[in-house]
């Protein structure tokens, strides 16, 4: 079985399952109350047709799944991916009601996502698919109930046509139907940097509590897209030393140390980072496995597995991406001392600043890029911290701990709430 295989043959869903169940079982949680959260709200699939440039038809199929509403409206991206399934879409919204607990922001979990390979369509076919998904989940979304986002393959520009898109059915502008606009239509200051951000903010933090210094540190980053390049950038001004980088095509590696401006120029003009001169490649297997310090996973899912977990060198994982490692893994990093910082707790700059984007949508109002920064950093440290303190008074993992926060909150909400009629 190829990597590939192995990774795919790992259900998300299952693993999402299987995350919350445990910490349900910790928790003691009532089991009618078990059964609520074990299960999404609401999922929808749509099937609708896009007209292509040379007048043909196709047909896509696109899901938006809402998990929880306990603490508020769903918040969650939008992926444009060949390999989008239900069940990932499922996990992914699971793992936002989560991360939106964690950091103590008032929405519940959603995710969407539509089976396609936008590098194969041009921009006006592009649009015409986004537009035509929009209306179809249309029934779903809004400001005071869904709230869509970017993700893999969806950008600034998606967003606009979904907020140009909704608005026009209403018949007036509602910027708050969707977050990480363009500045001009509502966009938030430091919103496209803030996944990075806030990762970064949490390896600090880590680091110090580790007792290392971040100046010495070597540093690999799987997958160079929005987060992982940003990361990459962040953590460099800290003074550590970049290694090797990967994204879908590849990787590189160089003992030494990448100049990251460099590379992210490399990708610019060449659209992969593969190539990059002075620098070895390396598969992106072989880069979870490379001699570092700090390992920032911010590509796919089940990247780290019981397959590879006894190989990984670095002392801390940062998980940029969402469920990049299983289960099984998060076991032996931890029997191993690997230090590991959970996506529902690393990546979850994205979103909280997505709320604030949001609060300053409904406000009509707009915060400067400092005042966001310092109001993520604020946030991100307190909820590491609260993780932190979780996990040592427990003895138990990071990704545990955070999920014992979160499910404790989501489910004291919901059990308040009640069961309606």
């Amino acid at each position: 079985m190829t990597t590939e295989q192995a990774t795919a043959a790992i259900n998300p869903w299952h693993v999402a399952q299987r995350q919350f169940d445990l910490a349900a079982e910790k928790l003691n949680l009532d089991p009618g109350l078990r059964q609520v959260l074990r299960e999404p709200r609401r999922e929808l699939t749509v099937h609708f047709p896009v007209k292509l440039d040379d007048g043909t038809v196709k047909v896509f199929t696109g899901y938006r799944v809402q998990h929880n509403l306990g603490r508020g409206p769903a918040k969650g991206g939008i992926r444009y991916h060949q390999d989008v399934s239900l069940d990932e879409v499922k996990a992914l919204s699971m793992w936002m009601t989560w991360k939106c607990a964690v950091v103590g922001i008032p929405y519940g979990g959603g995710k969407g996502g539509v089976i396609v390979d936008p590098k194969k369509l041009s921009q006006r076919e592009l649009e015409g698919l986004t537009r035509r998904y929009a209306t179809e989940i249309s029934v779903l979304i809004g400001p005071e109930k869904d709230i869509p986002a970017p993700d893999v393959n969806t950008n600034s520009q998606t967003m606009a046509w979904i907020m140009d898109t909704y608005s026009m059915h209403v018949g007036y502008t509602v910027p708050g139907v969707v977050t990480g606009k363009p500045i001009s239509l509502g966009g938030s200051e430091g919103r496209n940097e803030a996944t990075a951000r806030g990762a970064v903010f949490c390896i600090v933090e880590a680091a110090q509590h580790l007792g290392m210094d971040l100046k010495s540190a070597r540093v690999a980053v799987q997958g160079f897209g929005n987060a992982g390049s940003i990361a990459a950038t962040l953590i460099a001004e800290q003074g550590a030393t970049v290694v090797a980088v990967s994204d879908s095509s590849g990787g590189i590696h160089n003992a030494k140390g990448l100049d990251v401006a460099r590379v992210i120029a490399w990708k610019a003009e060449h659209g992969t980072v593969v190539g990059f001169p002075g620098a070895q490649s390396i598969s992106n297997p072989a880069l979870l496995e490379v001699d570092c310090d700090i390992l920032i996973p911010a590509a796919l899912e089940n990247q780290i597995s019981a397959r590879n977990a006894a190989n990984i060198k670095a002392k801390i994982v940062a998980e940029a991406a969402n469920g990049p490692t299983t289960p099984e893994a998060d076991d032996i990093l931890f029997e191993r001392g690997v230090f590991l910082i959970p996506d529902i707790l690393c990546n979850a700059g994205g979103v909280t600043v997505s709320y604030f984007e949001w609060v300053q949508d409904l406000n009509r109002d707009q915060w400067s890029e400092g005042y966001v920064n310092s109001k993520l950093k604020e946030i991100m440290v307190r909820s590491f911290k609260e993780v932190l303190t979780m996990s040592l008074r427990e003895s138990v993992n990071m990704r545990m701990a955070a999920y014992l926060l979160a499910v404790d909150r989501v489910a004291s909400a919901t059990a308040l709430r009640g069961l309606y009629p």
